[in-house]
C-alpha cells in the first residue's frame, strides 16, 4: 500500500471514528432530556472518566501520527488544540486508575477551550477570510490537511472530540463517588 492510499485510509478510519464520537456525544446529550440527571448519572458512573481518556488517547495518538509518519506540519491553531488535548490524555488516565473526582476541574477547563479553538479553527476553514495575522503564511490555518465526506477536517475532528469529552466529564460531574 502506498502512503497515499494508507493516508487516505487512515483518513477515512479517523472521519468514521469522528462521526461515530459525535452521534454518541448526542445520543448522550437525548438520553439526558429525555431520562433526567439520574438515570443519566448512573448510566456511565466512572466509566465515563475511563472513556474520556480514549477519546483524549486516540486524539492524541491521531495527531501525532499525523505529524511524525505523514508529516503534517501543525499551523498555529492546530498546536493550541494540541496543548489542550496532550495534557488531557495523561490527567484523565491518572483520574480514572485513582478514580478521583477532582479530575473534572483539571480536565474540563482544557476540554472547552480545546472546543472553543477547534471551532474557531473550523471556522477559519471554511470562511478563510477570517484568518488573522496570527497565522503563518507559509504554513496557513485555512489550509485543510484533510477534507473526508466534504466537512470532515482536522479541527472539526478535534471539535468532535472536545465535545465527546465534555459530555462525557459532565456526566462525571453527576456520577456518584465509588
Amino acid at each position: 500500500m502506498s502512503d497515499v492510499q494508507t493516508l487516505s485510509a487512515y483518513n477515512k478510519v479517523l472521519a468514521l471514528l469522528t462521526l461515530v464520537a459525535l452521534v454518541g456525544a448526542v445520543v448522550l446529550i437525548v438520553y439526558r432530556l429525555v431520562k433526567g440527571p439520574e438515570s443519566a448519572r448512573d448510566l456511565l458512573g466512572s466509566g465515563a472518566i475511563w472513556l474520556a481518556w480514549a477519546v483524549a488517547a486516540v486524539a492524541t495518538a491521531g495527531s501525532l501520527i499525523y505529524s511524525e509518519y505523514f508529516h503534517f506540519v501543525p499551523c498555529r491553531l492546530c498546536w493550541f488544540q494540541r496543548i489542550f488535548m496532550y495534557p488531557m490524555s495523561l490527567v484523565l488516565l491518572v483520574g480514572s486508575i485513582r478514580k478521583e473526582m477532582v479530575v473534572k476541574y483539571y480536565a474540563l477547563p482544557l476540554s472547552l477551550l480545546g472546543l472553543a479553538t477547534s471551532i474557531y479553527h473550523y471556522l477559519v476553514q471554511v470562511f478563510p477570510s477570517l484568518e488573522g495575522s496570527g497565522c503563518d503564511p507559509t504554513n496557513p490555518c485555512s489550509a485543510r490537511y484533510v477534507e473526508e465526506f466534504g466537512f470532515i477536517s482536522i479541527p472539526f475532528m478535534a471539535g468532535v472530540g472536545f465535545t465527546l469529552i465534555t459530555v462525557l466529564l459532565l456526566f462525571y460531574v453527576k456520577a456518584k463517588e465509588e
